[in-house]
């Protein structure tokens, strides 16, 4: 078989990538939410999923991490050559997949260190509590703190930290700045960046599409479920048409 040969056999079965998605759809019952997106990401590089509201993001994320909805019906997904696709959600978290929600899910009667324990009872650690406390300052302050009194901007530090004591391979964020003051969600910002740095892939579903774009490298943009744009975070950035057009900035 030619090298050529050989490369288009590994993008069909969706190898291409450190992280690929191949032609995925998703469905709430009879609605079509996620149709026939495809995309890759490096290891290390944060990917920003943008679009407007309803535009099948979210669904995407969860479609990922393999979640009881939306329905994947059909399509791939491909982690370090794994068939995500075929996992249960419990078996893609294990892979090394942690999607953080939007309402963060913090375990309530548990303190910060109880919650960062109860990420690793089952399956390897991944960041000891100092690492993640290097990473978030505010988090050893309050260790011995009940998680769901902590601040929103805290309690998204936490479920953060919460996905990096697992061993930790393609972090999903959806909304990671949702109702934070501008300086909690720098402190968000530059957390991201020494977790990119730390070599983690990271796929970023953001409201604040400048803000996610500012660390991103590549973008996506979906438009009713499709995939409208594919390419560098800093051509979303350049582009005034595209961003007025998708994403009314």
């Amino acid at each position: 078989m030619s090298a050529a040969a050989e490369m288009d056999t590994d993008t069909q079965s969706g190898q291409s990538g450190y992280f690929s998605v191949r032609g995925i759809n998703s469905y709430y019952g009879d609605s079509y939410i996620v149709q026939d997106v495809s995309f890759d990401v490096n290891d290390g590089e944060i990917l920003a999923l943008l679009g407007r509201n309803g535009a099948g993001k979210t669904s995407t994320l969860r479609s990922i991490a393999r979640a009881d909805e939306p329905e994947l019906r059909s399509g791939e997904i491909w982690l370090q050559g794994k068939a995500i696709h075929e996992c249960a959600s419990y078996q893609a978290s294990a892979a090394g997949i942690q999607l953080v929600q939007e309402d963060r899910r913090i375990i309530p009667g548990l303190t910060v260190e109880e919650n960062l324990d109860l990420a690793v009872i089952e399956g390897e650690r991944g960041w000891d509590y100092e690492r993640i406390y290097a990473l978030f300052p505010r988090l050893k302050e309050r260790r011995k703190q009940e998680g769901t009194t902590l601040s929103g901007g805290e309690q998204q530090m936490l479920a953060i930290g919460r996905a990096l004591a697992k061993d930790l391979k393609l972090l999903l964020l959806d909304e990671p700045y949702e109702g934070l003051a501008p300086v909690v969600r720098h402190d968000i910002e530059k957390a991201l960046i020494e977790v990119r740095e730390a070599g983690i892939t990271t796929i970023i579903v953001e409201q604040n599409a400048v803000a996610a774009l500012s660390i991103s490298d590549q973008a996506i943009i979906l438009d009713t479920g499709e995939v409208a744009f594919k390419g560098t975070a800093k051509e979303v950035l350049d582009n005034e048409d595209l961003r007025h057009e998708y994403l009314a900035i």
